[in-house]
């Protein structure tokens, strides 16, 4: 702390010698130590105080770095998740899409809301007369019950529904 030598400290006692006296030199030296004492605690104490400040800011500093690291890889999570949900969620509605047009132009019913030609049971009559899936009219035949006016009456079965087209299986074999 202080630069003094040997010599300086028993220039200093003499003096002490002198000027205190010999009957009160060990209580005042005393009382120097303890003050000397306290003074360093004091310094040593301020001094790891400042220790843990800086120390503190600097946790402070890597705390901060990472909680902005940490917004950053959950940000770049949350698109990426994001962009993934999209890459699947597309296809898969065009998908659906698709297959309710493909549903609906191979289904030779009509939807429930279309009267009585909804009923399964008179399918083959609701197809024999002309209509579609699509609502367009196709050029009506006479009933096979009703003959035309100028045409002999010629009794034919009416024609059965298409079946459902059913999707091929999906090979996994990876072999190809």
């Amino acid at each position: 702390m202080f630069d003094v030598s040997f010599s300086e400290l028993m220039l200093i006692g003499v003096i002490a010698l002198i000027v205190i006296g010999p009957e009160r030199l060990p209580k005042v030296a005393r009382t120097v130590g303890h003050l000397l004492g306290r003074a360093q605690r004091y310094v040593n104490e301020v001094k790891s105080d400042i220790q843990k400040e800086m120390d503190l800011k600097e946790i402070g500093d890597i705390k901060h770095q990472m909680e902005d690291a940490a917004r950053s890889v959950q940000s770049s999570m949350t698109s990426s998740v994001d962009e993934l949900k999209s890459a699947v969620t597309e296809p898969a509605q065009t998908l659906k899409d698709t297959l309710d047009q493909a549903r609906q132009t191979l289904d030779p019913l009509p939807a429930a809301s279309d009267g009585p030609a909804a009923d399964p049971a008179s399918a083959p009559e609701a197809f024999a007369s002309g209509a579609t899936a699509q609502g367009s009219a196709a050029p009506r035949q006479a009933a096979p019950d009703t003959p035309a006016a100028d045409t002999p009456t010629i009794k034919s079965p009416a024609p059965e529904p298409a079946p459902a087209a059913r999707p091929a299986p999906v090979s996994t074999d990876s072999s190809h």
